[in-house]
């Protein structure tokens, strides 16, 4: 098999939106060489997003091809996507922050672990991130929803309907704001204004965030390398230290080349599954457990929340159909044990957040009347408007979860691609506090559905839960205590001061709000770390 190397100052080992922070910032800020690699390929490129929206429309066609390498598959997993942008090009957008509590479940609740950061550290990255990515929001009511700077961008706007719902809230005393997304309501770094298609999983226009955006701004520069059909391996020790010296490639284009790639800094923004799955493939030496896991714990404490959902009916006139993936989002819940909190936990610990959307079942216009005779212009929003005396909407509820040690990801040594590797399996289970209250958590938030469509004179349709663990992180957690997690504050591994994870893996807890955001202001945190072993750019 022919060999060979290659030399770059640092090497990002995937090409998600976590990598796509770490390589702006660092060559924003400093003067570095930069490659990524990406095990996947390019996708939809903007200008024929139009097109793929269409068809997506008119078939149901996937927009998104050759999103996923066939067999690099992780059993379990809540996504196959393996591309140049990650699962952030799939994502709806929706970017809230955690809250304050997230950070201080042990100190506040007595429950699993602190951050070894809170709230205030992360603030200034929260927010250069929504500068980066471009997000628009309002602030809910302290202290609910705190911040040292306003959003970059106006929120949304509400629809008719999002208006009335929040009127509804309101009235049942439970404050909601507009949901914070990223999405554009004014030009921003090249990108058009929200159209409010509602197709938002493949926006035309790239009002929409995708990382993507931000490989191709570099690519234009000459800022970084970005390498595709790129399969890492195994990271390489060199002899006798705990450094990292190599990463050993495979091409899919080229199988009898073995690339080597050797670095100064090597950071690993593989996300959930493949960033500790790959240390674990690279076990040797004194690490025969894996890299970075003398503490036993990388690919444990994987972790994620349940949802509650509801459809409720409301003596409202909404007028459904413009913006089915804008919401309303509360943070009411989210501390339940805080004087003058809702104390819906009845003593007992409940987390969770409250979501309202219009609902996609709802009333819309129609062409033909009851007759049969067509309608046309203002006779359609008449027939329309006569027919809405009440309305539905859509209630969801993403709990807590607290992670147990043996909520894991393993090697399934049965389970092999086509270079020989193991794969992973993903094996989530929650915490024992978890397991005693979710029957209790469960039944609270029903309970609260009740509450809430009662104060609005409505009536629950009907409810349901879900199973699946949603927004998943964990596997390389945070933390001070190297005997206890696997990176520092700054994604920096324990056992190897030139390897950093960032992002999803890093986290030590999920809460009650998808975490893109969070995990994209800690990877902005560790490019700072990282920038320091580089000279400023002049």
């Amino acid at each position: 098999m022919k060999r060979q190397v290659v030399e770059t100052d640092v090497l990002v080992i995937g090409g998600g939106i976590t990598a796509a922070m770490v390589a702006e910032k660092l060559t924003d800020e400093h003067d570095v060489d930069v490659t990524v690699l990406e095990a996947g390929r390019h996708t939809a490129p903007l200008e024929g997003r139009a097109e793929r929206r269409q068809r997506y429309m008119d078939y149901g066609e996937n927009p998104w091809t050759g999103d996923h390498v066939e067999d690099q598959y992780a059993a379990g997993a809540m996504s196959r996507s393996m591309v140049v942008g990650g699962q952030a090009m799939h994502w709806g957008g929706t970017t809230p922050r955690y809250s304050p509590e997230d950070f201080r479940l042990r100190s506040m609740f007595g429950v699993h672990e602190d951050w070894p950061i809170d709230y205030d550290t992360l603030d200034p990255y929260y927010q250069e991130a929504e500068e980066r990515i471009g997000v628009a929001g309002e602030q809910g009511p302290e202290p609910l929803d705190p911040r040292s700077a306003p959003y970059p961008m106006p929120p949304v706007p509400l629809t008719w309907t999002l208006e009335r719902l929040r009127e509804w809230t309101q009235k049942a005393s439970v404050p909601a704001w507009t949901n914070p997304v990223a999405k554009t309501t004014m030009p921003w770094r090249g990108r058009t204004v929200c159209q409010r298609c509602d197709t938002c999983n493949v926006c035309p226009t790239g009002a929409k965030y995708s990382p993507d955006f931000t490989f191709a701004s570099l690519l234009a520069a000459g800022r970084i390398r970005l390498e595709t059909g790129r399969l890492v391996r195994r990271l390489e020790l060199d002899p006798g230290t705990s450094r990292i010296v190599a990463a050993h490639v495979r091409a899919y284009d080229d199988p009898d080349t073995e690339l080597v790639y050797r670095a100064r800094t090597f950071v690993l923004a593989a996300g959930y599954t493949w960033s500790p799955h790959l240390l674990l493939l690279s076990a040797q030496g004194r690490f025969p457990d894996g890299l970075a896991n003398s503490s036993g714990l990388v690919g444990r404490y994987m972790a994620g929340h349940r949802s509650v959902s509801a459809s409720v009916e409301l003596p409202l006139r909404l007028l459904p159909g413009m913006n089915f993936g804008h919401s309303l989002l509360s943070k009411f819940f989210q501390r339940p044990t805080v004087p003058g909190g809702p104390g819906l936990s009845r003593g007992r610990y409940v987390r969770h957040d409250f979501r309202v959307w219009e609902s996609a079942t709802a009333r819309g216009p129609r062409l033909r009347d009851d007759q049969g005779a067509l309608l046309f212009g203002d006779a359609i929003l008449s027939d329309w408007r006569s027919r809405t005396a009440t309305g539905t909407a859509r209630l969801r509820c993403y709990y807590d979860v607290i992670p147990d040690r043996d909520s894991r990801l393993v090697l399934d040594t049965a389970t092999l691609n086509r270079f020989g590797d193991p794969l992973p399996r993903l094996e989530l289970r929650d915490a024992p506090v978890s397991q005693e209250l979710r029957a209790h958590t469960e039944d609270r938030i029903r309970a609260l559905f009740t509450e809430v469509t009662r104060a609005g004179d409505g009536r629950i349709l009907r409810t349901s839960v879900d199973s699946v663990q949603d927004h998943p992180g964990g596997g390389c957690r945070m933390g001070s205590d190297p005997g206890t997690s696997v990176v520092d504050s700054w994604g920096r591994t324990h056992d190897h001061e030139n390897l950093f994870v960032v992002g999803a893996p890093t986290l030590v807890s999920t809460g009650c709000n998808n975490g893109t955001l969070t995990f994209s202001a800690l990877s902005l945190r560790a490019s700072e770390e990282i920038g320091r072993e580089y000279p400023a750019r002049s």
